[in-house]
């Protein structure tokens, strides 16, 4: 068997043997690899595959999944984070339904149309879904080409990015897309990795010029740091006559239609316990008084960090209907079925808490 000539037969040859079984990589389904891809933004691999099963459990197919309701996707999502994801997923598929006779297209320009789609996703559906040859560029191909061509340009920039989508054009091989950019993609989560990138099993390191001038770590070139905002806040979970007391946010708003207990941030110079007093009077006019501390939870975002102090609270009134000033529904619901609905991070780490030890 003749030994490759090429990066771009190098490549393939690796990826041949060394790709992993991924549950989309089994029939390629269009409909799987949009649901995949999605899911992969901003989420590691090992993570999606679980939330990937349980989805096609769920809605296994376009016509399914356009007639569920928003709430059904968002509770499916619940712990992928980045609900517009999600949001955008029920939306395209309505439209692929109604005016695409229930099929993805094949074109990146429509797929381009089409919400939550953007270049790298379109290409990737086009490319993996359908072989047409179409290149992507995400952070683990801007990474590859950067080190293999050794690229000195900050990744993010206008003139890098033009650059990287020309090269990536460039090096695509007719008629191979599919395995091409999937390849790409496995070399930088399995070799090429940000730290500690493992040459010496890398099939492109007889052609990678950072290798050749011993710039491997300085390519890509990094980023200035960003900042970690820490956040503090504080919730309140309301019982009365047995139940819990629970609002929708509004749809628009930051995790969007998801069910929350009441609270916000702290005010400077404001205790826990009296933002917890506070919010439920600007969210719901309702006058509680704070219980007892039940924990804090710390969960971190790409910028932020949020710490979360949470308490009991009591109701101070004889009217349990509340005026919403942030929420768009309510419910008042025993602690069992808090499972049915979509919470932030945030409050299902209180939940899981509670369940632990009992408390309601």
């Amino acid at each position: 068997m003749s030994q490759p000539t090429t990066p771009q037969e190098a490549l393939l040859s690796w990826f041949a043997e060394n790709q992993r079984d991924l549950p989309w990589r089994r029939h390629y389904k269009p409909y799987q690899i949009w649901i995949s891809e999605i899911m992969l933004q901003q989420t590691q691999m090992d993570r999606v595959t679980i939330f990937f099963e349980r989805w096609m459990q769920e809605f296994p197919d376009l016509k399914t999944l356009a007639a569920a309701s928003e709430q059904q996707i968002l509770k499916c999502w619940e712990g992928l984070g980045y609900y517009s994801r999600a949001r955008n997923i029920l939306k395209t598929a309505q439209i692929l339904v109604s005016e695409y006779q229930g099929e993805i297209p094949d074109k990146r320009k429509l797929l381009l149309t089409l919400p939550g789609i953007g270049p790298y996703t379109a290409g990737a559906i086009a490319s993996i879904a359908y072989n047409r040859d179409v290149p992507v560029v995400d952070a683990n191909i801007e990474r590859i080409l950067a080190r293999f061509l050794n690229i000195d340009l900050i990744p993010g920039s206008p003139e890098a990015k033009k650059l990287f989508w020309t090269r990536a054009e460039e090096l695509l091989p007719a008629g191979q897309a599919r395995n091409f950019n999937q390849a790409l993609m496995e070399l930088g989560a399995l070799i090429c990795r940000p730290k500690n990138p493992d040459c010496s099993a890398c099939p492109l390191a007889p052609h990678c010029l950072a290798l050749h001038h011993d710039l491997i770590l300085e390519r890509p070139v990094p980023k200035t740091g960003k900042k970690i905002t820490p956040i503090d806040m504080a919730t309140g979970i309301l019982i009365h006559q047995g139940l819990l007391y629970i609002q929708q946010r509004l749809a628009d708003d930051v995790w969007g239609s998801l069910w929350e207990f009441p609270g916000g941030r702290m005010k400077k110079n404001e205790l826990p316990e009296e933002t917890v007093v506070r919010e439920f009077l600007e969210e719901t006019e309702f006058e509680v008084q704070v219980e007892s501390k039940i924990t804090t939870t710390i969960h971190h975002y790409t910028r932020y960090r949020v710490t979360l102090h949470c308490f009991f609270v009591k109701l101070n009134q004889t009217d349990s209907d509340p005026v919403l000033h942030a929420a768009q529904d309510f419910r008042w619901v025993p602690f069992e079925t808090l499972q049915e609905y979509a919470f932030p991070a945030g409050h299902r780490k209180l939940i899981s808490f509670l369940k632990k030890r009992k408390e309601v």
